[in-house]
């Protein structure tokens, strides 16, 4: 088992836009569905597993491609540390003073910590200056308890 890790940031609208954080339906529109239907059928389909928009669902992270992996680590302390050093970096740009506080950034890396080592998936979202958000996450791999089936994005061919 090991974790990868994940960041983004972006006006608040994009990280809105829901149905491009979700993967499409397994089944297409049914024939002679409203053009638009099909047409936003296709385009989630072609964009979901490459935007590097944060998915709804924090394991859907080992779909994306390898390059938004920002590390990987084999200890759940060394993904937590990562996680409270971005945490530290872009705490000043929070846009709520009690997420700022250090006492609470550091409960959130023990918790985050705690949640690795059992196998589960940490992420974190915070509204930066506005109008910004922040994603933040360390996903376990290999395999993932929410995934089981889903591949390491590291994997070699």
């Amino acid at each position: 088992m090991h974790h990868h890790g994940y960041l983004w940031t972006g006006p608040k609208e994009r990280f809105d836009n829901e149905a491009l954080r979700r993967p499409p339906h397994p089944e297409p529109p049914p024939a002679g569905s409203r053009p638009e239907l099909i047409q936003r059928y296709r385009e989630v389909s072609a964009e979901f597993p490459t935007i590097d928009l944060p998915p709804l669902e924090t394991a859907y992270w080992l779909i994306k491609p390898r390059s938004l992996v920002l590390g990987t680590w084999d200890e759940a302390k060394e993904a937590a540390a990562w996680l409270g050093e971005r945490l530290a970096e872009y705490a000043p740009r929070f846009a709520s003073e009690a997420e700022r506080d250090s006492t609470h950034l550091t409960l959130l890396v023990n918790a985050a910590a705690g949640r690795l080592l059992s196998g589960a998936d940490v992420s974190y979202g915070f509204y930066l200056e506005r109008p910004a958000f922040l994603s933040l996450a360390a996903v376990t791999c290999s395999p993932n308890r929410a995934d089981t089936g889903a591949a390491c994005p590291l994997a070699r061919p």
